[in-house]
């Protein structure tokens, strides 16, 4: 059964770093898009980076652009998001998830992503 799993999330002050991992299993998935997403307390779950299968072209949300980074490493079947110069604003729950390229969804939405983790907290304090 295909799983994903986050972790590396914890309670860092502003300015800090934090990377986050998802380790996939259950299948290969070198092909399929994987992305990450948050949601704060109250707030829609919100895209943050994804990262495609085959070419690996990348894109993030403007509000993390030159702070966050996501990678990918197939032979370990897991995804990274670097996270750097953290702000308040960054607190949420993040979620990792996979998807198929092929489904006509964008890789910005949710409904492009079949497979979903179950969070992990990042807390940044001011």
């Amino acid at each position: 059964q295909e799983q994903l799993v986050e972790s590396g999330g914890g309670l860092v002050q502003a300015g800090g770093s934090l990377r986050l991992s998802c380790a996939a299993s259950g299948r290969t998935f070198s092909d399929y898009r994987m992305g990450w997403f948050r949601q704060a307390p109250g707030k829609e779950r919100e895209f943050v980076a994804a990262v495609n299968g085959g070419s690996g072209s990348t894109y993030s949300a403007d509000s993390v652009k030159g702070r966050f980074t996501i990678s990918r490493d197939n032979d370990k079947n897991t995804v990274y998001l670097q996270m750097n110069a953290l702000k308040p604003e960054d607190t949420a729950v993040y979620y990792c998830a996979a998807g198929s390229m092929y489904g006509g969804h964008p890789y910005y939405g949710r409904r492009g992503y079949n497979y979903w983790g179950q969070g992990t907290q990042v807390t940044v304090s001011s």
